[in-house]
């Protein structure tokens, strides 16, 4: 190594490493809500106590009459095969008819892509429409995997912030104080993960007639729309706004409504020419979705809407639960959730204290003294681009969420300046 220190052969060998990776690929972060749940888990197998709230999946088990029809669809010859990339027809007809069942949103089979779940549709999405350079508003607290997703299809994410004040909402006007010549798209999520925040209908219709002022593209998640709560209604933006419908790709799933995560079947609704350009990407990646999970999808949405209706009612009573001792805990502060199954409180009173010796400056540090000292894991609000908050999900049995929020007001009592 004649010729080069130790200090400079340090430095080369690091740039070999990370020429290894793309730098693409490189700046991916990794999704911070499966690393929680997935930390929690482990700790949990080593015989730790451990109440999760990272995971944002329905604890109840996916409904018996889908089981059945996945157990039928494995002895049937032709789900042992390659099948449509876009999806089987049976499915995309199924999801035409629900889409106009539970939206009112009339689509032909032709705007559906079914997808390896919804973050396969949003990923398409974005790849198929977004050019490098483009500027996507992406209003926050949001869920992690969108502005990743931007950025891997050559887009820049642009954060447009919210807080209680607005109802964790963004407005038009919000929108162009982050709008310049580059911007192409906004994502729109309502209700929102992780804040739980319900648009109402005079709201989504002066969003989705500024995006059609401007030329604005709308990416709009609506994997929740079973889950809404009180008074709240769920509409979809090419129903309220139907001139939006050509610049506008709808993504949903069977995931959440009918408890159906690792089932991994979600979907995307588009003009019919981003549906084929978006097919003709898939075809490259991933070809058709699991035809046994494909079946069991068909068996949900053909279904009626029972399971559905008592999995809601039972969120809905662990949401106010949660609302409710949240708020109890000497400097904690939570917004209502009005829809999804997710609490968003704000820990503004309790960081810069000290708990057990131990002093927090932010919600990723108290996140893991939480975890450390009460054995609870919850999902820090820099994942959703909201320092100061954490994300607790309520989809996990009532004993076990209600003793996770005991601890940590157990744990948040000891706080002292």
């Amino acid at each position: 190594m004649s010729g080069m220190t130790a200090t400079s052969q340090s430095a080369s060998n690091e740039s070999a490493v990370a020429s290894r990776i793309s730098r693409r690929v490189g700046a991916v972060a990794p999704s911070a809500t499966l690393a929680i749940d997935a930390k929690a888990k482990a700790m949990k197998a080593s015989g730790l106590d451990i109440i999760g709230f990272g995971a944002g999946e329905p604890d109840f088990p996916t409904p018996q009459n889908i089981i059945d029809a996945a157990i039928a669809a494995c002895s049937v010859t032709v789900n042992h095969r390659y099948t449509p990339i876009a999806g089987l027809p049976e499915l995309r007809s199924a999801i035409v008819a629900k889409t106009l069942r539970d939206s009112g949103y009339s689509i032909v089979p032709e705007q559906v892509l079914v997808a390896n779940g919804g973050k396969q549709a949003i990923a398409n999405s974005f790849a198929t429409v977004i050019d490098p350079g483009d500027e996507v508003l992406v209003p926050a607290p949001y869920w992690t995997t969108y502005p990743e997703s931007i950025a891997l299809a050559g887009g820049i994410p642009i954060t447009v912030p919210t807080d209680e004040s607005t109802g964790f909402q963004v407005t038009p006007e919000m929108l162009d104080q982050y709008a310049t010549p580059k911007t192409k798209m906004v994502v729109f999520v309502s209700p929102s993960n992780p804040t739980g925040a319900v648009y109402d209908r005079a709201a989504i219709e002066a969003i989705g007639r500024h995006c059609v002022d401007r030329g604005w593209w709308v990416l709009t998640d609506e994997i929740y729309e079973h889950l809404v709560y009180g008074t709240n209604e769920q509409h979809s933006m090419p129903v309220v706004v139907p001139e939006i419908a050509d610049r506008c790709i709808v993504v949903n799933g069977v995931a959440k409504t009918y408890a159906m995560t690792g089932w991994r079947v979600g979907w995307m609704i588009a003009p019919t020419d981003v549906i084929t350009a978006a097919t003709n990407l898939q075809s490259h990646e991933t070809s058709n979705v699991n035809n046994v999970a494909q079946r069991a999808a068909i068996a949900a949405l053909e279904g009626d809407l029972s399971a559905v209706e008592m999995m809601r009612s039972a969120f809905d009573r662990r949401r106010t639960t949660i609302y409710s001792m949240l708020n109890e805990i000497p400097g904690v502060t939570c917004f209502e959730p009005q829809g999804a199954f997710y609490a968003f409180p704000s820990f503004a009173g309790v960081l810069g204290r000290s708990i057990n010796g131990r002093r927090p400056s932010s919600t990723l540090e108290l996140a893991e003294i939480v975890l450390d000292e009460a054995e609870v894991a919850f999902v820090p609000g820099e994942a959703f681009g909201a320092p100061g908050y954490g994300r607790f999900s309520y989809a996990l049995a009532d004993k076990d969420m209600e003793e996770g929020v005991r601890r940590l007001a157990e744990l948040l009592a000891n706080a002292t300046d």
